[in-house]
């Protein structure tokens, strides 16, 4: 029995900011001290928030230390764990709290205190190498029950009534999706796991399956006794190494304790689960593109219908939800649909994980019950803008999503809440930009990526997203017109109508959003030939304030084109004819007298 647990988060974030040397030297500094029998040191998945860490949390009192080194590590152990002091310099300073110095547990944290945390219960919490210790949380104990006490059809029934809906994206009911399944007759049916997660900003199924696999292992079998499947693929970015390594693993446990195979539980019920592994093609997140590769084959939507629930993977009934999704069904199963259905509001029910990024403070991943106002995860739980910059807007959604303005940060984040004003939650990324964004240009770097990304299947995706690109860089050099404003506002409107699957459908929401609450700032890159927030380099220029400017020269000789002349002591200039627009002058000159307009 230890008497002590050293909790070292082990996702990717703060693995690739030395978490695995940490854990190293936690190991070597407690057998050293002769305690390597009285605290265990535990490898997790993410704490969720990202921008302290190595994070590392020291149990039974829950002392929450941020960005630990290895090198810290002999003073937490000599003094916290030996002598039972915690190290104060190292505790998380709470920017938002009213003393920061009194935060000293994980839950005293602002960022902590408004989240609710279902899909990520076990995130931060358990290792997700052991399978034990998902056990020991209650893991499994769902699908035990389903399969004996429990028909396929009260299973459907219990996620239909708890109103779960897909968190991929699309929003559609999860329960309607495998009712839908279920009665379809076929050899074959399968279950699939969508963690193809491409969005730009966007690691929420990521952390899901680096901190707590299992959940998703557990749901997959309890969707398969569900539709009368004995199948399942999870389909996962190779790019997401950890994620992949640690699903190898909780595949190989479950089949060992014979939680994945023939005859579960005893009961005849017979589930498998493999992965496949993407090749990062964004298109692929879209569920009949996704199945085409699982075959195979290039990843291309196919028309719909037949849908998937018909005619699916291999030709065969197929359901296919995404990573958060299924991490909500053993807790609905065991706790039940009301509960679930208690959190949330109107037709968005239970809670929803978004990755904050961006002009942010507390970049991470954060867990919010459904109809939280916009203000709540910004200022709250994101800390506002870094240098009291003014927040400006939120694109949510990634690529797919819209703009949310600063003047509906009040907004109730839900499905129905945002589409009212043309944004998606989408699978859940939140890019927070301030004042120094331009919102012409936001559009333009959401639209390059679906350009690269579009499959090139359909016309009005693979011609029309390069049009509107072709047109957005006219805008942000200069050379367009009103007429081509309304061209761009017609062409998305036409991608989005015609296209043949969900990422050319949505490809223009960016642009359409941009437009609609920030039409000013499109106006001011064709009409007055400038870029407000002084971003886009055709319609910008260094200038140096006469009056603020000493004549130190320190400008002039970081300047690669010598473009900046003047005598010592005097103001200087900048030729803007020769200035290539690097910001070195501004970034060296001491004195603020340098600013872009």
């Amino acid at each position: 029995m230890y008497r002590s647990h050293v909790l070292v988060c082990g996702g990717t974030g703060c693995t690739s900011s030395g978490s695995a040397k940490v854990i190293e030297a936690f190991r070597e500094e407690l057998s050293k001290q002769g305690l390597d029998r009285e605290v265990a040191v535990i490898q997790t998945g993410c704490h969720g928030l990202c921008a302290e860490g190595p994070i590392v949390v020291v149990y039974p009192d829950a002392t929450f230390y941020a960005r630990v080194g290895a090198d810290d590590v002999p003073e937490i152990v000599s003094e916290h764990l030996l002598k039972g002091r915690p190290v104060t310099r190292l505790i998380y300073k709470d920017p938002n709290a009213v003393d920061e110095n009194a935060v000293h547990s994980l839950n005293d944290t602002e960022f902590y205190k408004k989240q609710v945390r279902v899909a990520l219960r076990n995130c931060g919490v358990i290792d997700p190498e052991n399978i034990d210790e998902y056990i020991g949380t209650g893991g499994y104990q769902a699908l035990g029950k389903v399969l004996t006490e429990m028909t396929p059809e009260q299973v459907i029934q219990e996620v239909l009534d708890s109103g779960l809906r897909g968190r991929g994206g699309g929003g559609f009911p999860t329960g309607l999706k495998w009712k839908l399944c279920a009665p379809n007759k076929a050899d074959k049916k399968f279950v699939c796991c969508n963690a193809d997660e491409g969005d730009p900003g966007a690691f929420m199924d990521r952390s899901v399956l680096e901190g707590d696999p299992h959940s998703v292992l557990e749901a997959m079998a309890i969707a398969g006794y569900a539709i009368g499947s004995s199948q399942g693929y999870i389909y996962v970015r190779a790019e997401y190494p950890i994620a992949v390594d640690r699903l190898k693993i909780a595949i190989r446990q479950a089949r060992e304790y014979g939680l994945l195979g023939e005859d579960i539980f005893g009961t005849g019920f017979n589930f498998n689960i493999d992965l496949r592994l993407g090749a990062g093609a964004f298109v692929c997140g879209e569920e009949t593109a996704l199945m085409t590769s699982i075959e195979g084959n290039r990843g291309e939507p196919r028309p719909r219908p037949p849908f998937p629930a018909v005619k699916g993977l291999f030709g065969k009934p197929t359901i296919l939800n995404n990573v958060e999704t299924y991490a909500n069904i053993p807790q609905i199963i065991m706790k039940g649909a009301e509960w679930f259905a208690s959190m949330g509001v109107g037709k968005s029910k239970g809670t929803k994980v978004f990755a904050l990024g961006g002009k942010i403070n507390n970049t991470g991943l954060v867990e919010i019950p459904m109809g939280t106002p916009l203000r709540t995860i910004i200022e709250d739980i994101g800390g506002g803008c870094p240098n009291g910059k003014k927040f400006k807007a939120v694109q949510t959604g990634g690529p797919s999503g819209g703009c949310i303005p600063a003047s509906y940060i009040d907004i109730p984040v839900d499905y129905d809440h945002l589409a009212e004003i043309g944004c998606i939650i989408g699978s859940g990324g939140m890019i927070v930009m301030d004042e120094d964004n331009c919102m012409v240009d936001i559009a333009k770097f959401f639209l390059e990526f679906t350009v690269d990304e579009s499959c090139g299947k359909c016309t009005a995706c693979r011609i029309g997203t390069r049009r509107m690109l072709e047109l957005l860089n006219k805008i942000t050099e200069g050379n367009a017109t009103m007429d081509d404003l309304d061209k761009l506002e017609q062409l998305a409107y036409y991608v989005k109508t015609n296209s043949l699957c969900g990422l050319g459908q949505t490809a223009p929401n960016p642009v359409i959003s941009t437009i609609k609450f920030f039409r000013h700032e499109y106006e001011a890159h064709i009409l007055d030939k400038r870029c407000p927030a002084g971003v886009c380099k055709a319609l910008m220029n260094y200038i140096i304030e006469p009056v603020d400017c000493k004549g130190c020269t320190a400008c002039a000789r970081v300047c690669p084109v010598g473009a900046i002349s003047g005598e010592l002591k005097k103001p200087h200039e900048i030729d803007t004819e020769k200035c290539i627009k690097c910001g070195a002058c501004m970034e060296t000159c001491k004195f603020h007298a340098i600013s872009k307009r």
